[in-house]
C-alpha cells in the first residue's frame, strides 16, 4: 500500500490557502541532470556570466529520463491522489514550459499576476484565447519543480495566499465557457488583497497548486540562473462541484468557496 505524501494538516492548507510544498519530492541528482540537458539548449555558458545576455529564456517540452523520473516520484504521485483524487489524472510524461530567469536589471515583460488556463479558446495555438472555469476542466493541478535552488533573489515564483477561492467566485457565473487567460488576468485587480508568498525551496522542491491559484514571475536579483518547470497535472476525467458526495481537496476549495 502507498504512503500517503501529506498529513491532514498539509490537505486543509492546500484547501484554504490554495497550494502545498513539498520537499525532495525528487532528488537533487536528477535536478543536476535536467540542467545539464537544459543548459545546451540555452544560447549562453554556463560557466561565463557575461552570455547571460536575456532576462528570462523559455524551454518546453522535455521527455528525456531525469524530466519523467522527477514527474512520477513515489512521493508525487501519492500526493496527486490525495489532492486530485485517485484515477482523476494523467501521469505527467513532457515537462513542459521551462522559464529560465537570468540575473538582470531588465525586466521580461511577464511578471503580471495572472492564473494559468487549462483548455484551448477559439484559436488553439493563442494562449492568451486559452481558457479556465469554474469545473477547472482539463487541469488537476498547478505545478511548480525548482530544478535548482530558489532563494528569495533568485526570482522566486510569487504566490497570493488563498485567492485561488476569489478566483472561483469570478469563474462561477461563467459557466462551462469560463473565462479566456486574458479576460482573466484583467479581473485580477479587483479582488481582495491577499499575503504573498515566494516559492522558495532546495532543487527537488515542488509546490502543487490549485489551479485557480493566482501567481506572478519576477526580476532575478541574484547570481545564479533560476531552472523551474510548470508543467500543468492533467485530468483524466473532469472535476464535478455539483454533487454532494464525497470530494477531492481540489473540488472541496471551489464548493467552500461557493458556499456549497
Amino acid at each position: 500500500m502507498m504512503h500517503n505524501t501529506l498529513n491532514p494538516q498539509q490537505i486543509q492548507s492546500f484547501i484554504i490557502d490554495g497550494f502545498v510544498r513539498i520537499d525532495n519530492a525528487f532528488s537533487a541528482d536528477l535536478a543536476s541532470e535536467a540542467r545539464d540537458i537544459l543548459w545546451k539548449d540555452i544560447p549562453a555558458d554556463p560557466n561565463d556570466s557575461n552570455t547571460w545576455t536575456k532576462p528570462v529564456v523559455w524551454l518546453g517540452m522535455y521527455t528525456q529520463e531525469p524530466f519523467i523520473k522527477a514527474a512520477n516520484t513515489t512521493v508525487l504521485h501519492s500526493a496527486f491522489d490525495q489532492l486530485a483524487g485517485k484515477e482523476k489524472w494523467i501521469p505527467c510524461m513532457s515537462m513542459g514550459s521551462f522559464p529560465i530567469r537570468f540575473p538582470s536589471e531588465v525586466d521580461s515583460g511577464d511578471t503580471g499576476w495572472h492564473v494559468d488556463a487549462s483548455f484551448a479558446g477559439v484559436d488553439p495555438n493563442d494562449f492568451f484565447a486559452a481558457r479556465i472555469n469554474v469545473n477547472s476542466k482539463g487541469r488537476a493541478l498547478l505545478m511548480l519543480f525548482l530544478f535548482s535552488d530558489v532563494g528569495e533573489w533568485d526570482a522566486p515564483t510569487r504566490i497570493l495566499k488563498g485567492s485561488h477561492m476569489d478566483v472561483a467566485r469570478l469563474l462561477a457565473p461563467e459557466g462551462e465557457e469560463g473565462l479566456s487567460f486574458m479576460e482573466l488576468a484583467m479581473k485580477l485587480p479587483g479582488l481582495p488583497e491577499k499575503e504573498e508568498v515566494q516559492a522558495t525551496g532546495k532543487a527537488g522542491t515542488v509546490y502543487l497548486c490549485h489551479p485557480f491559484l493566482v501567481h506572478a514571475a519576477q526580476r532575478h536579483r541574484g547570481l545564479v540562473p533560476k531552472f523551474m518547470a510548470q508543467p500543468p497535472l492533467l485530468l483524466r476525467t473532469g472535476f464535478d462541484i455539483s454533487g454532494s458526495g464525497p470530494c477531492s481537496p481540489v473540488e472541496e476549495a471551489i464548493k467552500i468557496a461557493l458556499g456549497k
